[in-house]
């Protein structure tokens, strides 16, 4: 081979690694997805260039824990690239929280049941804007920690709790779950506290109070010794929902407490790369990895 010939061989290896890694480059951005008494609610996006030349790409939307009062979108940042990098597009979900200016709890107009009305509005926006996004419609995951798991399951079991200015004739429902020390019961005293004079509604955004057949499958993270939501909760809540046909895949942690990376900030102590490789086997199992 001569060394004109080698020369365009290096070019053209040049030419597809920086194809490689502009495809690979993670496009980030936010939009508005609820305007609400004044408050405009955001979602972060995430996605690689190689994804939006294909049709089905599968979604995923996060919902960060902090007990309906605290957290932030941005906890699920690094796990969202990561999820983009696999070829999925990928929402971090702002929502109302029960909190005031001053820090003090609880907000005398924002309750968990606007947290859940926020989650179902979130969902049928991805739904709304599966197209621009090349999302399969039938691809689309939703996943949460703590209060954020609940408000996960409530995109599938709150049927009753909607923002009046939702199309209603979009659903929320998600076609997986990804849960990480998810709240499963509301039955509780800090979201008494936070409903304070609307405490009749807790059992309305409860999960395990309104499980039905036909949910999606689930795949539950939790550790034994979880002293926010103790492990027992969720066993329970395994019985009943696999009583009723629905697919529930629990995986208790030993040793491991509410947060499971605790140490691990990569992924704001939620979970580490081991339970995300599990996670990834859920996702192939059910036919949700494009890659």
């Amino acid at each position: 081979m001569n060394s004109k010939s080698l020369c365009l061989l290096f070019v053209c290896f040049l030419y597809s690694i920086s194809t490689l890694a502009q495809d690979n480059a993670i496009t980030q951005e936010q939009r508005i997805y609820k305007t609400i008494n004044g408050i405009q609610l955001k979602v972060d996006v995430f996605y690689i260039e190689e994804t939006q030349r294909l049709q089905q790409n599968p979604a995923i939307a996060f919902f960060h824990g902090g007990g309906w009062a605290y957290g932030s979108p941005e906890e699920f940042h690094n796990a969202c690239k990561r999820f983009a990098k696999k070829g999925f597009v990928t929402f971090s979900f702002q929502y109302r929280l029960s909190v005031n200016e001053d820090g003090s709890v609880p907000h005398p107009e924002i309750t968990p049941v606007e947290s859940v009305k926020d989650a179902r509005s979130a969902m049928r926006w991805v739904r709304e804007n599966a197209t621009s996004y090349h999302i399969d419609s039938d691809k689309i995951i939703a996943a949460g920690q703590s209060a954020g798991g609940q408000l996960a399951l409530s995109t599938a079991l709150i049927d009753e709790v909607n923002e009046s200015s939702d199309n209603l004739e979009t659903s929320p429902a998600p076609d997986a779950l990804l849960l990480y020390s998810s709240n499963v019961n509301t039955m509780e005293a800090w979201i008494d506290r936070l409903l304070g004079d609307r405490r009749e509604e807790i059992w309305s955004i409860s999960p395990y109070h309104n499980l039905k057949a036909g949910l999606p499958p689930a795949i539950e993270f939790h550790g034994e010794e979880d002293c926010m939501v103790p492990i027992w909760i969720v066993h329970l809540f395994k019985e009943k929902t696999t009583q009723l046909g629905n697919h529930f895949e629990f995986i208790p942690l030993k040793g491991c407490g509410h947060y499971l990376g605790e140490g691990i900030d990569t992924y704001a102590t939620y979970f580490d790369e081991e339970i995300l490789e599990r996670t990834d086997e859920f996702l192939e199992e059910f036919g949700f990895m494009n890659r």
